[in-house]
């Protein structure tokens, strides 16, 4: 089959590995981890702990330099990159959201989500602004400061941050770690609508598997390497998946 018009995915790793340490000390935290994701889709990494999932995203991200391997994010390889330009591709093509949020206190909410913008040298889109203040419902809130807001209105701030400079790519580790049941369903219905409407494509770690339930597959993650894949994934099979795992490492 002809694939020359397929688009590219939104992020390919080919034998992506990082280890810590040396000698009898060495941990291997991934090991050599092959992996497509797809454009405009919500994609779940889940893991144990100590599985390497939150080490995969921050190499993906440019965070940590891997040992063996190669990310590409759409058609630009990252790794092997100057860090002048290491900087400027992720300033403009990735955006981030952390379970910490991560906002600036002494700035607004506006000036929170505009920041990007600013440290990159990006244009000011308007129309985009007013899509993601809407599409996040925090049009009341862009005045207001951090510590004015509650934890699931400080994470959709941090979403528009993460989306204000139409990244090709948002990396979310653990995004809904600190918010309660109600606002962790809120935030993620954002980012599914995110993808559905606004054509994004997350990849997002989360040890919940009812969070996963709102993506559109799902990345089993073990021992530092893609263990299996759950496609459609509903909480119970995600937790099947989990069981799975945990009676093959036994």
């Amino acid at each position: 089959m002809d694939t020359s018009d397929s688009p590219a995915p939104a992020l390919r790793v080919r034998g992506l590995t990082k280890v810590y340490g040396s000698g009898d000390a060495a941990i291997t935290a991934v090991d050599h981890v092959d992996l497509d994701v797809a454009p405009g889709e919500l994609t779940a990494i889940m893991g144990p702990s100590g599985s390497g999932k939150s080490t995969l995203v921050h190499l993906c991200a440019g965070l940590e330099t891997p040992d063996a391997g190669e990310v590409w994010v759409g058609e630009d390889r990252l790794t092997g990159l100057p860090d002048a330009e290491l900087a400027r591709l992720r300033g403009r093509h990735l955006g981030f959201v952390f379970q910490g949020f991560n906002l600036l206190q002494t700035l607004s909410a506006r000036d929170n989500i505009v920041l990007p913008l600013r440290l990159n040298g990006m244009a000011w889109d308007g129309a985009w602004f007013d899509t993601l203040v809407e599409v996040l419902g925090i049009g009341n809130e862009l005045n207001r400061r951090p510590h004015e807001l509650s934890g699931g209105q400080q994470q959709r701030v941090a979403i528009a941050r993460a989306l204000i400079t139409r990244p090709r790519l948002v990396l979310a580790d653990e995004p809904t770690g600190n918010l309660d049941s109600h606002a962790s369903a809120q935030i993620l219905a954002h980012l599914r609508q995110s993808c559905r409407e606004l054509g994004q494509s997350v990849v997002m770690v989360t040890h919940d598997p009812s969070a996963a339930a709102y993506a559109a597959e799902v990345v089993l993650f073990a021992d530092g390497a893609v263990a299996g894949r759950v496609s459609e994934p509903t909480a119970d099979a995600v937790l099947a998946g989990l069981d799975a795992l945990a009676g093959v490492q036994r």
